[in-house]
């Protein structure tokens, strides 16, 4: 089965389906989340000379954050009129940019609320960005091939995430100028990697004969929710790091045992979807949110550490199942011209879960935040049971087993 919209003219000797043009993606789709990656340790150590507090750098995080999910919509519907690959370059262009400008900034000691604005510009473009590059992908790999390749992407992208607090760290330790730079070029790949598709061309803003945009079935909303628990739970491990760390008695130092772990379990769980190479069933999908959800209960027990850091393995474990399940239920369920849009939202809804942990974290602390995170699971879980249990099936539905 073809999926709509997609492009089988070229076979797989041709230029859009060659492995090489699938690997620069994948290695581009890497580097895309750089920047976000390294950001609150980048920024953290650019703040610091310029206000004395090394928090202000979680309001620069902020403020890109908040940039991408306004921007997110508006920016990815602005580019229907223009071909995808060129539209797309475009955009990682005015995030470097603005992240060029963030480095010179503070090369220059200028004012920090200069620093805000050049992130806010950086951050703006993100969700639409990372819209289309998913987009792009349909033209480069047959569908019964995607699991495979979002498998490997999710696998390159958690290695990028494990690494890119490290690059922050140890080139900030010598020159946060330096170490800023270095994520801005990184984070550029894409331009230089995404490869020419001609068929990637502009998408009807509209159905034909039609001045209204297709709707969105009730599904994709469902999986949207789902993204932002999942996303929540990242940051109830990641952000929460510091604070686990302290609860066993352990120094802020260790707190990269806790991400480490989770990382750990996202990149061996990435290789596992890689290797079947399959849509999930609708059971299996259900399975996965359960044993997320109870893996991440275990993060509020106050028992043994390892316990803690079974959990954080666990729930890293399923995030690159669940993560494609969302990619390809989204391409299926969302109508053609709306596609880059939902996978921006899919991003922006992700960022919103991180960043509901986050404040719970900074306003009640530890346990709040990892309860609000649980509740989202147990929500996201709940929703999928039922939506599954009905058996809801339409023509755009995903084919689950």
């Amino acid at each position: 089965m073809t999926r709509p919209g997609a492009d089988t003219s070229q076979g797989e000797g041709g230029s859009s389906h060659s492995r090489i043009n699938v690997l620069r993606w994948q290695i581009g789709y890497g580097t895309f989340g750089v920047p976000q990656a390294a950001a609150p340790i980048a920024f953290a150590l650019l703040a610091l000379p310029l206000t004395g507090s090394a928090e202000s750098g979680a309001g620069l995080v902020f403020a890109m954050t908040a940039a991408q999910i306004l921007g997110s919509v508006p920016i990815t519907r602005l580019g229907h009129r223009f071909g995808s690959v060129g539209y797309l370059r475009t955009l990682i262009a005015f995030r470097t940019l603005g992240l060029l400008a963030v480095t010179i900034l503070a090369a220059a000691s200028a004012p920090f609320g200069y620093l805000v604005v050049a992130v806010i510009v950086a951050g703006l473009v993100n969700g639409a960005a990372y819209g289309y590059m998913r987009t792009l992908l349909n033209h480069l790999v047959e569908p019964s091939g995607m699991p495979r390749a979002l498998g490997i992407a999710a696998t390159l992208n958690e290695v990028a995430f494990a690494t890119s607090p490290v690059l922050a760290s140890v080139l900030g330790a010598w020159s946060p100028v330096a170490a800023m730079a270095v994520v801005t070029i990184v984070g550029s790949g894409p331009m230089l990697l995404i490869p020419a598709i001609p068929e990637a061309r502009s998408t009807p803003v509209a159905r034909p004969g039609s001045g209204r945009r297709a709707p969105v079935p009730g599904a994709v909303w469902i999986w949207l929710f789902a993204s932002g628990a999942t996303g929540a739970s990242i940051a109830g491990i990641e952000v929460g790091a510091v604070s686990f760390a302290l609860s066993f008695g352990l120094s802020p130092a260790w707190a990269f045992l806790f991400a480490l772990a989770m990382c750990i379990g996202s990149v061996l769980g990435g290789v596992w979807v890689s290797i079947r190479n399959r849509m999930p069933g609708r059971w299996k999908v259900t399975t996965f949110f359960a044993i997320t959800t109870l893996a991440f209960s275990l993060l509020l027990i106050d028992g043994h550490i390892a316990l803690t850091l079974a959990g954080a393995l666990i729930v890293g474990w399923f995030l690159p199942m669940l993560d494609t399940f969302y990619l390809l239920a989204l391409d299926s369920l969302a109508p053609e011209e709306r596609r880059a849009e939902m996978f921006a939202l899919l991003r922006t809804t992700n960022a919103l879960g991180i960043m509901a942990t986050s404040g719970l974290l900074a306003l009640l602390g530890l346990t709040a935040a990892l309860i609000g995170a649980l509740g989202l699971l147990v929500i996201a879980t709940v929703l999928a049971a039922v939506y599954f249990t009905r058996g809801q099936r339409s023509r755009r539905e995903v084919p689950l087993g």
